[in-house]
């Protein structure tokens, strides 16, 4: 690889993306560095949810600034301006036609060789499931086949390959400002899989890969949100929105437990009597809040009156106190806007081009950042450059000058982030407190009847991928999602299937116009008030039932720390003789664990003090504070939600 050993071309596309990402997001949150080895070789395997961003995410993320190397078709490297190109940009060959796994692999052994990190995704391709899906054996086998080959060549005096898993989760992939978080696992040794891989057992090579496959897939599904099926997802995401109800009211660090603990909780079968009326409630909202481009955490910002019920007529001092609210959040807003002018100016271009690359792709949920990423990145390659000379032209073009337009650049770029989170989420409930005021002051008659509100009131799922297989049938003991493929199902997704009877959720269509705002306000502000009331009756029912003992289902890995693990349910896996049926674990864990778990972590469970209060106006929220005993504590207001 003497050819773009220094790798600048990756190197500097690193720093523009990376500059593109920390725009694009609000944090990066990296959770595991410490378990990266400063140097040796490694195979870093992460999970692939959203197309380009992924591997910018991983590269911009990893510690150390060490580079990674990912792989690229062998064919592409024939032409040797090419090649140059490709190894300088971080790719190494790997010619998948050869069924001679040293020449398949050749360009990551000599990659492996230098002490450097190749990166690969094991899941084979980009996609938007509920969880992960599949989990090839690409990885497993290159890392087991270097360490023979290392054992085969002593002279060469090789460190041992370690594989580090990597997940990335986005709190939202397709949201501008939203975060991410980065979780680097502990590296897994060969030495559990070796011996067995060097067996001359027919049979034995291919289970020790698919052992280290499952072990590396178990990794990353402990460190991602996994779900049966994309209700229970929704579900789960729309009480955790109620209960956090601030964009960045829940630490990163706790983001991933917190939502796998959420998916388990709507994972359980009818854990409470009112169950499917709390998902149905819960879906609905969700539901609208997607129809309407609204979020909870804007709605419960609004300090909107008790007086608004949408299930009574407005009165008109509570109209002229929502025109109040408006007139005030305007004028704060314009008040801000000279402030934020001029870097808004100068990074509009790069505003209309990421719109229009994600209308490029509405269909294609992991595809949308991308475009946007990409669409701004090349609008700022166009626009930077322009300002700068601009800048230096009123500096008369000396070399002084140059370094004045380069600082006076950056300048604008830090003032500009800096600005932009507060800047745009006051736009936000700006836009939303108008769309309430029409709502709330539209004549009744004007609402969406119930059934052309059907539409609007059903979650809309992301396409399917074509490149990935999907299961068709689950273990019957297990209710939730379809039976994975053989040797594919990590233990840690056992507690979260479904029964065979039930396949996965169609997706839905949905008219592609948006409702307008004034015919379905009412409908989203009656919906909020239902979800919050039903989730506040589903934890009293949950505390209620045998003392809060209640098992709920639980991911395998979050029971391990938090609750038991049974072994108990059969599961067909691949052996060494083909097909096999062993013992898989099902986890659990009490409900008062449960809600401890989540107070702990700062959740506002919704209480209810009295449902006969509920018909008393008090519509926008029914959650209050209760402390370890679960008594009330002091209420939360009605404008907080």
């Amino acid at each position: 690889m003497a050819s773009g050993e220094l790798q600048l071309a990756h190197r500097a596309l690193r720093w523009m993306s990376s500059a593109a990402a920390a725009s694009f997001f609000t944090e990066v949150h990296i959770i595991g560095g410490e378990h990266v080895p400063k140097d040796g070789p490694i195979i870093v395997t992460s999970t692939h949810h959203n197309m380009m961003v992924d591997p910018i995410m991983l590269s911009y993320t990893f510690p150390y600034g060490r580079i990674l190397n990912y792989w690229s078709k062998a064919s592409l490297f024939a032409n040797p301006l090419v090649s140059y190109i490709l190894y300088s940009s971080g790719n190494i060959p790997v010619d998948r036609k050869s069924k001679d796994r040293r020449i398949l692999f050749k360009g990551t052994f000599e990659a492996l060789q230098k002490g450097y990190a190749v990166a690969l995704f094991p899941e084979g391709t980009s996609y938007t499931e509920p969880r992960i899906m599949q989990v090839k054996d690409g990885a497993a086998w290159a890392a087991l086949e270097y360490t023979k080959w290392i054992q085969a060549n002593p002279e060469k005096s090789q460190k041992p390959v370690v594989i580090v898993p990597a997940a990335i989760v986005y709190t939202n992939k397709t949201k501008y400002r939203s975060n991410v978080v980065v979780e680097f696992g502990r590296p897994i040794t060969m030495d559990p899989y070796f011996e067995q891989f060097c067996s001359e057992v027919e049979g034995e090579p291919r289970a020790a890969v698919k052992r280290l496959t499952k072990a590396i897939e178990a990794t990353l599904v402990s460190s991602t949100i996994n779900g049966p099926d994309w209700d229970t997802l929704y579900a789960a995401r729309m009480a955790r929105d109620i209960m956090w109800e601030g964009d960045r009211s829940i630490n990163l660090d706790e983001f991933v437990p917190i939502s796998q603990t959420l998916v388990d909780i709507f994972s359980t079968p009818n854990p409470t009597p009112n169950f499917q009326s709390v998902k149905r409630h819960l879906l609905e909202y969700y539901s609208l809040l997607q129809s309407t481009h609204l979020t909870n955490s804007v709605l419960s910002n609004l300090p909107l009156p008790r007086t608004l019920d949408p299930n009574t007529p407005t009165p008109l001092p509570s109209r002229l106190y929502t025109v109040l609210i408006l007139l005030r959040d305007t004028f704060y807003t314009v008040v801000r806007l000279p402030f934020f002018a001029i870097p808004l100016l100068m990074y509009l271009p790069m505003y209309i081009m990421a719109r229009f690359g994600a209308r490029l792709a509405q269909d294609e949920e992991e595809t949308q950042a991308q475009n946007k990423l990409v669409f701004g990145l090349l609008s700022m390659l166009l626009v930077y450059p322009t300002a700068f000379f601009f800048l230096w032209s009123l500096f008369m073009y000396t070399r002084a000058g140059a370094l004045l337009a380069v600082a006076t650049l950056w300048l604008f770029a830090r003032y500009h982030d800096s600005m932009i989170n507060d800047t745009y989420e006051q736009a936000k409930r700006l836009l939303a407190t108008w769309r309430v005021i029409m709502g709330v002051w539209a004549p009744k008659a004007w609402e969406f009847p119930i059934a052309a509100l059907t539409p609007y009131t059903t979650p809309v799922f992301p396409k399917e991928s074509d490149f990935i297989s999907k299961p068709s049938s689950a273990p019957s003991s297990m209710p939730g999602t379809p039976k994975p493929p053989p040797a594919v199902l990590p233990s840690a997704l056992v507690p979260e299937l479904a029964p065979a009877s039930q396949e996965e959720p169609p997706v839905q269509a949905r008219p592609k116009r948006r409702p307008p705002s004034r015919r379905i306000m009412r409908h989203v502000l009656r919906a909020r008030g239902e979800a919050v009331r039903a989730l506040a009756e589903f934890f009293e029912q949950l505390r209620a039932q045998d003392g809060g003992l209640k098992k709920l289902k639980a991911s395998v890995h979050l029971a391990r720390q938090y609750g038991g693990v049974d072994v108990s349910v059969p599961v067909e896996t691949l052996g060494v003789d083909g097909g096999a049926v062993t013992q898989e674990e099902q986890g659990w864990r009490e409900a008062r664990e449960v809600i401890a778990f989540l107070k702990d972590r700062g959740a506002k469970i919704p209480l209810m003090r009295d449902v006969r209060k509920s018909s008393e106006g008090d519509w926008a929220a029914l959650s209050s504070d209760i402390d370890t005993d679960g008594e009330l504590m002091s209420p939360v207001s009605p404008s907080s939600g």
